[in-house]
């Protein structure tokens, strides 16, 4: 797991929760983490079809919005 636990704690406090389990922090920050991985492989593949190295903020903007199609 590569992101720090407070954030994530919080996250689910501004969500409104007064107390937040340590399985919950982690079980979301694997959440966001597997999330992110997708939106990132997708802007790398975004980048490379427009002769790029790059990833822009643009790519990750897009990549997302293409993964939350219905």
């Amino acid at each position: 797991m590569e992101l720090p636990l407070a954030p994530v704690e919080r996250i689910i406090r501004n969500a409104g929760a007064p107390r937040v389990s340590e399985a919950a922090k982690k079980a979301l920050a694997e959440a966001i983490e597997e999330y992110a991985i997708k939106i990132s492989k997708k802007a790398v593949e975004l980048a490379k079809n427009s002769g790029r190295k790059t990833v822009k903020a643009e790519d990750i903007k897009l990549a997302a919005k293409e993964l939350v199609k219905p």
